[in-house]
């Protein structure tokens, strides 16, 4: 099944809007940011978010790294009308220093601890002095966690994201830390569930690495919705 039919154009108008409302608060963390030279999304999908940026930045070369190749693949057919998209499936390809604004969206609940320390460190090295970083991630602890592990629960029951149990463990915030994992390319590994990620560890390893982040949640900002929130956004600083 394509990327876009599991999000973007999924069958559930709620699940449609909640993923076209990620994307729109990605780009208003950044809505002060002055002109751009190169933009780069870090972890592509199909490129739905290439094509917000490439609007949002009409002067700007726009990046779309993406290293699975069935998603790569997605991402040329959907910004094919594009002409100023460079489509990069090898982030070694790039020069060091280059890019002034990454954003990483839906990438690091999938990456086990050695490929989100390597990912981090291949941003850094991509990003220009005085660069910015945008990351997105889903909530999957609390009440987050239950709402959306009901949904899976109704749609696929007996996955490893769509048990009573595994539900209820990460509702009270100890989601079960052995997660399937698979390849996307060899030696690339990484986990294909949410379920099991913990968005506040993410934050401690961005804290040691990086200037301390802001935060916000989407689709609503408002502090007293926080912990209802289903996503949550770290924009940061290169040092």
């Amino acid at each position: 099944m394509a990327y876009a039919d599991i999000t973007f154009n999924d069958k559930n108008r709620i699940k449609r809007w909640l993923q076209k409302e990620r994307l729109i608060t990605a780009l208003k963390t950044v809505e002060n940011t002055e002109e751009m030279s190169v933009v780069c999304d870090f972890g592509a999908g199909n490129g739905e978010l290439c094509k917000s940026l490439s609007f949002r930045f009409p002067n700007a070369k726009v990046i779309c790294y993406e290293p699975d190749p069935s998603l790569m693949e997605e991402a040329k057919e959907n910004l094919k009308d594009l002409n100023k998209v460079l489509f990069v499936s090898d982030v070694k390809a790039l020069e060091s220093g280059t890019v002034d604004l990454i954003f990483s969206l839906e990438v690091f609940e999938h990456l086990p601890p050695k490929e989100t320390s390597d990912a981090l460190q291949m941003i850094n090295s991509l990003l220009a002095e005085k660069g910015k970083l945008v990351i997105g991630v889903p909530v999957e602890t609390g009440m987050p966690a239950l709402y959306k592990g009901m949904f899976r629960i109704f749609r696929r029951y007996g996955s490893f994201d769509a048990t009573f149990k595994n539900v209820f463990l990460s509702l009270i915030g100890r989601p079960p830390k052995k997660r399937p994992t698979a390849e996307i390319v060899p030696g690339f590994s990484y986990y294909h569930e949410h379920l099991g990620f913990n968005w506040r560890n993410l934050l401690k390893t961005l804290q040691s690495k990086f200037e301390n982040p802001s935060i916000t949640f989407s689709p609503c900002s408002l502090p007293l919705l926080n912990w209802f929130m289903p996503e949550v956004y770290f924009v940061i600083k290169k040092l």
